[in-house]
Parts: C-alpha cells; sequence; structure tokens
C-alpha cells in the first residue's frame, strides 16, 4: 500500500474527535480492574490488535491540512492532550488504591494490570508527552514533565529536544537504531545511555551560562522532585507494593516509548559532509505512516518525516510524504512494534527496506559501514 503523489496539499485540519479515542482506554481499564483474569488482555487488545484491525478497514489517511491553520481552530485538538493529565493519574493510582483495599485479585493479576497500564501511560501518556513538551506554553511543557515523572522517565524531555533532535541520524544519537542492531539490544543501549547523554545536555547548556549543574534552574531538580513526588504517593497508597506496582507500569510504559523510538528511525542515517557537520534532516530521514486509525490513537506521531523536519508543528499540522520524499512503513506502528520484538522477523522485513532507500537516497555512498572519525561518539 503506497501514498498517492498527488496527496492534497490544502485540506481543511482534521477534526478533533477521532483523536479523543484514547479516552476510551479508561474504562476498558476499570473492567480490567473489576474483573481481572481474561480482562486483562483487554488493555493490548484494545490497542496494538483493534487499531491494527481498524488501520486496515479505514485505510490510509493521505490528506495533509494547511500549516497555516490559526491557533484557534486546534483548542479540541490541544485539549486533549492536557486533559490526558488528570485522567491518567487518576485512572492508574485510582486503580492502585482500589485493588490494593479490596483484595479481589491476586498478587499476579495485580502485577498483570499494571504493566497492561503501562501500555496506556506509554502509548497514550508519553506519546502526549511528547506532543506538549515541543510547545511554548509553560502550562503545557510543566504537563509533559508530569505525564514523564508519572513513568520515571523524565529525562526524556532533556534527551529529546537537546540531543534526538539535534542529532537524529547520526552516531551521537543512541535513540537512532543502527542498521542491523536488535530491539533488546538496542533497548539496554538507550537505557544505558540516555540519561547520561541528556544530564551533560543540560550541564552543558548551563555551563555556557557560566553556571554549575547545581544551579537551580537545571530541570533535573525538578525532574527527581516529581519522580519523587510519584513514588512517595505510591508508598502512601499501599506501601512498597504500591512502589512495585507503580515501578511496574513505569517500566513498560517505557518499554513502548522505546520499541517505537527504535521502529522511527531504524537505519537510517544523515550524510556526513565532514568537518564534524552532517547534512540537515529532512522527512528521509524517518520512517513515515499514514495508517489513519493508528495516528488517531497515536496523534498523527507516525507522520513523525515531518516532526523532524519541523519539530515546532502541532500534531493536526503534521503533514505526510510520498515514497518520493520519505520512506514508508509497510504497517503502522502497532503491527511494526510487534515485528520489532522479533529481531529475526524485523530483519527480514525491514532490513531490505534500509537497503532500498540507502540506494534510492544516497547511491553515491558504496561505504556504509565506515563511521567517520569526527563523529564518533566520545
Amino acid at each position: 500500500m503506497t501514498i498517492s503523489d498527488d496527496t492534497n496539499t490544502s485540506a481543511r485540519v482534521a477534526a478533533p474527535a477521532p483523536f479523543w479515542v484514547s479516552l476510551g482506554l479508561v474504562p476498558v481499564a476499570m473492567l480490567a480492574a473489576i474483573y481481572g483474569g481474561w480482562a486483562l488482555l483487554l488493555l493490548p487488545l484494545s490497542t496494538w490488535y483493534l487499531f491494527t484491525g481498524l488501520d486496515f478497514l479505514v485505510g490510509l489517511d493521505c490528506e495533509n491540512p494547511a500549516v497555516d491553520a490559526p491557533d484557534g481552530t486546534l483548542f479540541w485538538h490541544q485539549a486533549i492532550t492536557l486533559i490526558w493529565v488528570p485522567v491518567q493519574l487518576v485512572t492508574v493510582f485510582g486503580i492502585m488504591r482500589y485493588l490494593t483495599t479490596t483484595d479481589h485479585l491476586h498478587l499476579v493479576e495485580q502485577w498483570a494490570l499494571f504493566a497492561g497500564l503501562g501500555i496506556l501511560s506509554g502509548t497514550i501518556g508519553i506519546t502526549y508527552a511528547h506532543e506538549l513538551m515541543h510547545q511554548r506554553p509553560k502550562i503545557e511543557r510543566w504537563a509533559a514533565d508530569i505525564l514523564l515523572a508519572s513513568v520515571l522517565y523524565s529525562h526524556f524531555r532533556s534527551e529529546h529536544l537537546l540531543v534526538h533532535h539535534r542529532h537524529v541520524g547520526t552516531p551521537r544519537d543512541a535513540v537512532t537504531a543502527r542498521y542491523g542492531e536488535g530491539f533488546y539490544r538496542f533497548f539496554a543501549r538507550v537505557l544505558r545511555e540516555c540519561g547520561v547523554s541528556a544530564f551533560r545536555a543540560e550541564a552543558a547548556m548551563l555551563a555556557r551560562k557560566r553556571k554549575p549543574w547545581t544551579d537551580w534552574s537545571n530541570p533535573f531538580w525538578r525532574y527527581w522532585a516529581l519522580q519523587g513526588g510519584f513514588i512517595v504517593l505510591a508508598y502512601l497508597i499501599a506501601g512498597w507494593w504500591g512502589v512495585f506496582l507503580f515501578a511496574t507500569q513505569a517500566f513498560w510504559a517505557v518499554f513502548q516509548l522505546e520499541l517505537v523510538n527504535y521502529v522511527e528511525h531504524y537505519g537510517l542515517t544523515r550524510k556526513y559532509l565532514g568537518e564534524g557537520k552532517y547534512e540537515h534532516v529532512k522527512p528521509r530521514h524517518s520512517w513515515n505512516a499514514a495508517y489513519r486509525a493508528s495516528n488517531w490513537l497515536l496523534i498523527n506521531l507516525q507522520r513523525h518525516s515531518d516532526h523532524h523536519y519541523k519539530p515546532d508543528r502541532r500534531y493536526p499540522l503534521l503533514q505526510t510524504y510520498g515514497e518520493d520524499e520519505a520512506p514508508q512503513l509497510p504497517f503502522g506502528y502497532p503491527v511494526m512494534t510487534m515485528l520489532a520484538l522479533s529481531p529475526s522477523l524485523w530483519r527480514k522485513v525491514m532490513n531490505p527496506r534500509v537497503v532500498a532507500w540507502r540506494t534510492r537516497y544516497y547511491p553515491e555512498i558504496t561505504d556504509w559501514q565506515k563511521r567517520p572519525a569526527a563523529a564518533q561518539v566520545p
């Protein structure tokens, strides 16, 4: 399935209602908490599988909205990302309180439920945090910080804005999955490297202002305070078991995030120009997907080629691209992230596409194993 070359570039902004579909996951989580057992499968079924089916039913969305749409027309698009903050917190901590005061689910079921809640806070919460952190209003950036702290991954904001967007497609970006690298190796490397690179990036910014990393303007103080506050809240609700459940949903939320990160840039690299410089980021440096239903769930995150090309665009205005401008994923993120869980199957599907991408966009490069010395990670 490909995108037509005659994509409409002047369509009106898509209606906000479909992007509110995420709220439907809350009653699903509540049903799982009430019934346990088979109902624990409802969250993964409602995200990975339901939207995979919907993608095949409703197909592609190849229309591009007018990028000059006034902000006033985006009110309800923005509202869902802000409303989700209290919705997610009440859902996670409310279910924690309910489970640990009723004891109608045994401990393994409670763990499984909070692993499922990690799908909710990762697929929706971190995706919304990603949108919010790119915006200028302080309320939106604070909302992003709260959502990220609720999955113990606050440094993602600094890493994403200061490292990933600057170095995507180069050896200095840990989040750009290397060609041939399996997901589990990628996941371990990202967990090891990204927190350090995020802290160094913030410290470097402070150093340019002649301030030490201990200065109170370092956002890591806020990150640590928010994360510590959520851990204390979990302890007050359910003791150390509550902390364990909270950490469980945080881990699976981060697992979801990094699965998506793995898919978004796998094998794609920017051309090295010499003297430590790379070509500017272009739509070709991110995998694009135009599947309509999963873009409703993920607020157009799959239009990732345009997000990196124009990071300040709000999600309703993101453009999609044809194969002549950006590489296309064969399926939407729900299917692609499931494929990534099997490295051998992933390589079978994606490695030929990376090779085709190299041939199409960089036919002059014959040695893809060579890494310029100036580009080596310090």
